[in-house]
């Protein structure tokens, strides 16, 4: 247990036989006030109770953490008090891997997130649920670049890689990853929210499997599903026009252009303060990398269910719709050699709640 004890803080042990969906109101009550030591004697009063770990991991830390992330996107909880809450929930992680030690029994796998992706807790969390299973892994942790991964494989020589994408825009340094680790003769097992919610762009970029959560990869490891050389998938035929390559390439250029032309075309811009202006162009540089992300997957639904996410969270705030829109009309303006971008800008446009550009692409 903690150096501080449970009678110092009220609340913190579980009622007994208390389960961990019967705990996680008051899991998320500690973690909100970033009570590193309440949260963590929850989750070990409820080890010694009798509760499974990998349930714990799975049916409490996780569900909370998805509910973080609900109460930041609602404008309730702020930036700050989120990462606070990721960061008690990583040591609870902590500490139940410290507490429940099974000996290997399996095989190795080295777990990772993707280059460019911070989002490490539900890798964390798979990498918790495969050693409770009796494997040795490896957890190299956030944005782990290729080269390195690749080092990584030569010295431990894993059966499996399993790469985490959270983020839909880390994609094409996945597809890079994922790539370079099968030229090596190591399959790889994608999982994460970035891959789609079916998997869908694991699929197209070649991964060897795809489990659509922690306990699902482990069962399809325990099936010896990726027991055979891994796929050598060729590259998407749609990448072949260049357009994802071209608008990476001019991404600053576009955002200067796009930020100038907003400015011109949404009045309310002009009262905006420095602080403002920056969130502004952050806004813009998310919508640009989720667009250039579906040109790499070629999948307009990819964007238009960003801007929809994007409209709630900025209405959770108090910005107008019609930012969002604007802002799509500006990028279809500027990219005018860009087929395939201005027709995903128009999709977009279509659903959002307030009209956009003109329908002809």
């Amino acid at each position: 247990m903690s150096t501080l004890s449970t009678t110092d803080t009220p609340g913190a042990t579980a009622p007994r036989g208390a389960g961990p969906h019967e705990a996680l109101g008051r899991y998320l009550e500690h973690i909100g006030r970033a009570d590193e030591f309440a949260a963590i004697d929850l989750v070990l009063d409820l080890l010694e109770q009798g509760a499974d770990a990998e349930r714990l991991l799975l049916d409490l830390i996780a569900p909370a953490q998805r509910r973080v992330g609900e109460l930041w996107a609602a404008n309730e909880w702020s930036i700050a008090r989120e990462h606070g809450a990721t960061a008690v929930s990583e040591r609870a992680v902590a500490a139940i891997a410290a507490r429940v030690r099974p000996e290997p029994t399996r095989g190795r796998l080295t777990v990772a997130c993707a280059d460019g992706e911070y989002h490490a807790l539900p890798t964390r969390l798979l990498a918790e649920v495969l050693r409770l299973r009796g494997w040795r892994v490896d957890f190299l942790g956030a944005s782990v670049p290729g080269p390195h991964l690749i080092t990584h494989l030569h010295q431990s020589g894993p059966d499996v890689v399993a790469l985490g994408c959270a983020l839909a825009t880390r994609l094409p340094r996945a597809h890079a990853t994922l790539t370079a680790c099968q030229a090596v003769g190591v399959p790889v097992m994608a999982g994460g929210a970035g891959f789609g919610a079916d998997g869908r762009y694991a699929r197209l970029l070649g991964a060897d499997a795809w489990a659509p959560s922690a306990d699902a990869a482990a069962d399809l490891l325990e099936r010896g599903d990726l027991t055979g050389p891994p796929r050598q998938a060729a590259a998407p035929a749609h990448l072949a026009d260049e357009e994802y390559t071209h608008l990476t390439r001019r991404r600053a250029e576009l955002l200067t252009c796009a930020l100038a032309a907003l400015a011109r075309a949404y009045p309310p811009m002009a009262a905006y303060d420095p602080q403002q202006v920056d969130a502004t162009a952050a806004d813009l540089g998310h919508l640009l990398d989720f667009l250039a992300a579906s040109l790499y997957v070629d999948d307009a639904q990819l964007f238009t269910g960003f801007i929809g996410w994007t409209g709630s969270v900025l209405a959770a705030r108090g910005v107008p719709a019609e930012a969002v829109t604007v802002g799509l009309r500006v990028f279809h303006d500027e990219l005018r050699d860009f087929p395939r971008a201005r027709h995903m800008l128009v999709q977009a446009a279509e659903a959002a709640p307030v009209p956009g550009p003109d329908q002809e692409t």
